[in-house]
């Protein structure tokens, strides 16, 4: 296999979006790349879902139309993302292969008509995306438009879970080379319960729906396997790419918005992260939602530059209640992403579809045409984006972490826990935008990588946690690091059974106390907690029993069923601080707590005005600080630099106007 390049060849930001000509006439390509290049599109995604005009039969492929389009982008100063449509078999493919359909939890086989309809462990499949990347890879591994390689799309949506025939031996054949032997199975398995114990591989099934609740360490091991076929499916189209070309190959992950994949190890094998991000309408903060994505997505790919593959214009068309987005919404959005470190910002879809179940889905190029708000909009952003072509490979850097988890979010998620009103996304986005009004970057990171650059880690919802991983948090906090952990967390191992010694026993020595019993709130109950200094905090939903071994009490139930016991924890262990929170604290009093995490940590919140968003991304001679104005009346900012975006030069401060955007280089001072 050759080297891979590590970034597109491309000048400047990366601006553009899906693109499917083949939905249209000739005559529409010449309008369309004419109308791109005065809208500063510099790259497009190509051939997502053209399998079937592509591989017109079993082996017999016809080229013809995408050599014509590719030439036509190239000649237009276009590059081009070139797609493995995989994620849409043909009709013909099914007609072939029955075999290959994907089997639901409940038995329903999958129909044709939509997309990502083929079982990932169907060899016929396998044996398809592979000839299809191979001949694909072949003939444009030397066209000068191809700059990068685009595999597959959003694994695990909308089907990630397969219980076909071929799912279930893969299944078992998982699991043998994870486990060796069925003793083994049985121990990780704890199948001494209810009676389920295994003495022929041949026994075991994928968790398919059954009477009662399926034993929760299989489930969560399916999640795994899951996880690792859709994964091995695009190590396969990489692989048989990378025989021919040097190009970067990705596909576009789902951060925050799809719990299929466990992204960690997704980043490991792509050459560079690609992320499609859609706000959430029914959230009147979804800005924070997707800081959040992108962070996440910076962070898998080790803090290097991502691209923001697919965003949209304004509404999309899959959501309960589609609403647009207001004007500048789309440059403060796309501007967040840039902030938090991508160097592409890119649509889905470059022309609005006339057909289809997209059809109501917003577009670079609306139904309303060039004379629209929206397309003056995309072509305002690309002008911006090529005056910010100083910023491409700048980093950001953070110095909180908050910890992500998939595997934990996968156990914590099966059935009968304690309550239903416990929730990792809740958890983590409540810490999140904490932070975020108080103008603090993060990363997130896993609980076992080092953590030793972050002065502050947060565990809003760790519920399962390898010993291991214990002991990295363990040593983190003992050499100087801040660790806060918060309610239901170090509950479980890796195979979903309670840690030897109790709840939250494998953080005992860091946090200075473990948990003799969870105590859910009923629904609409709250319970106050009153802190040493005489403050009253809010919470609901949960209490915990706590046993102290050396923790100070920071703060106690006033009511509920652990009234007058110990709910927030302070322990000082070697050179640091574990923090624990055993209830569900409301904002105002999560942001008292903060204060007091913060002192200990040595973290400084920015001191931002409200719904004021700025991010800091370092290069080597200069910083960019990106300000996003979310509110609206216009704010203040005490800065120095010059404004990319309009050239005026800022001596000391700066005021940005309601719902306005801003880029400020700053020039690094050189000592010596």
């Amino acid at each position: 296999m050759t080297a891979p390049h590590a970034w597109p060849e491309l000048t400047g930001i990366a601006y553009g979006g899906d693109y499917n000509p083949e939905q249209w006439p000739r005559e529409t390509w010449r309008e369309d790349v004419e109308l791109m290049r005065n809208a500063g599109v510099n790259l497009v995604s190509v051939g997502i879902f053209s399998w079937a005009l592509i591989e017109i039969a079993e082996g017999e492929f016809d080229f013809s139309w995408l050599d014509e389009l590719l030439d036509l982008l190239h000649e237009n100063g276009i590059a081009v993302d070139l797609g493995t449509p995989t994620a849409s078999p043909p009709a013909w493919f099914f007609a072939e292969h029955p075999d290959a359909r994907v089997i639901d939890r409940d038995g329903r086989v999958m129909g044709f008509g939509s997309r990502g309809m083929a079982s990932h462990s169907a060899p016929a499949y396998r044996e398809a995306i592979v000839r299809y990347a191979d001949a694909l890879a072949a003939r444009y591994a030397q066209h000068p438009a191809v700059v990068l390689w685009h595999v597959h799309n959003e694994y695990g949506v909308p089907v990630g879970e397969d219980h076909s025939d071929h799912a279930q031996a893969a299944f078992r054949v998982w699991l043998q080379e994870k486990y060796g032997t069925l003793d083994a199975l049985n121990s990780a398995w704890g199948t001494a319960f209810w009676g389920q114990h295994y003495t022929d591989w041949q026994h075991i099934s994928t968790p398919t729906t059954a009477p009662s609740v399926v034993n929760p360490a299989q489930r969560l091991d399916f999640a795994r396997f899951t996880d690792h076929q859709l994964r091995a499916c695009f190590i396969a189209e990489r692989d048989a790419i990378r025989a021919h070309s040097d190009r970067p190959v990705t596909t576009n992950f789902m951060a925050n918005q799809s719990w299929t994949t466990d992204l960690w190890a997704w980043g490991r094998e792509v050459d560079i992260v690609s992320d499609d991000h859609y706000l959430w309408a029914a959230d009147e903060d979804a800005h924070i939602g997707l800081a959040i994505a992108a962070d996440l997505s910076r962070s898998v790919g080790g803090g290097k530059p991502w691209i923001l593959m697919e965003h949209s214009t304004s509404a999309v068309n899959w959501q309960p209640r589609n609403i647009a987005k207001r004007p500048g919404e789309m440059a403060r959005n796309s501007l967040t992403h840039l902030g938090r470190g991508a160097d592409g910002i890119l649509f889905f879809q470059w022309r609005a579809g006339r057909s289809g179940a997209e059809k109501f889905h917003s577009a670079m190029l609306p139904h309303a045409g060039v004379d629209s708000r929206i397309f003056r909009e995309v072509t305002a952003l690309g002008a911006d984006l090529q005056r910010l072509e100083a910023v491409q490979g700048s980093r950001v850097q953070a110095e909180v972490a908050i910890l992500w988890d998939f595997e934990s979010f996968w156990a914590q998620d099966l059935e009968w826990r304690p309550t239903d009103d416990v929730s990792h996304q809740e958890r983590i986005r409540a810490f999140y935008e904490r932070l975020w009004r108080d103008g603090i970057t993060i990363d997130f990171a896993l609980p076992g990588q080092d953590l030793s650059a972050y002065k502050l880690v947060i565990a809003p919802a760790q519920y399962l946690l390898r010993a291991a991983d214990a002991e990295n948090l363990t040593d983190y906090v003992e050499s100087g690091g801040t660790l806060l952990v918060s309610y239901f967390s170090a509950v479980v191992d890796e195979n979903d059974a309670v840690h030897p010694g109790g709840f939250l026993a494998p953080l005992r020595d860091a946090l200075g106390v473990d948990v003799e019993e969870h105590l859910p709130l009923r629904e609409g109950q709250t319970a106050a907690v009153t802190t040493a200094v005489g403050d009253s905090l809010n919470a609901d939903h949960w209490q915990e029993a706590l046993r102290l071994h050396g923790a100070e009490v920071v703060g106690t139930y006033r009511d509920g069923p652990a009234a007058g016991e110990a709910a927030i924890t302070r322990n000082r262990r070697g050179e640091g601080t574990g923090w624990y929170v055993s209830t569900r604290l409301d904002a105002e009093g999560l942001s008292r707590l903060m204060s007091q995490v913060y002192a200990d940590a040595a973290v400084a919140p920015a001191g931002l005005p409200e719904d004021l968003e700025v991010i800091t991304r370092h290069g080597d001679d200069a910083s960019y600080r990106i300000v996003i104005n979310h509110a609206d009346d216009d704010a203040a900012l005490a800065a120095t630099g010059q404004d990319l975006l309009t050239g005026i030069e800022i001596d000391d401060s700066f005021t940005i106007p309601a719902g306005g955007v801003a880029v400020i280089r700053s020039k690094k001072t050189r000592t010596t």
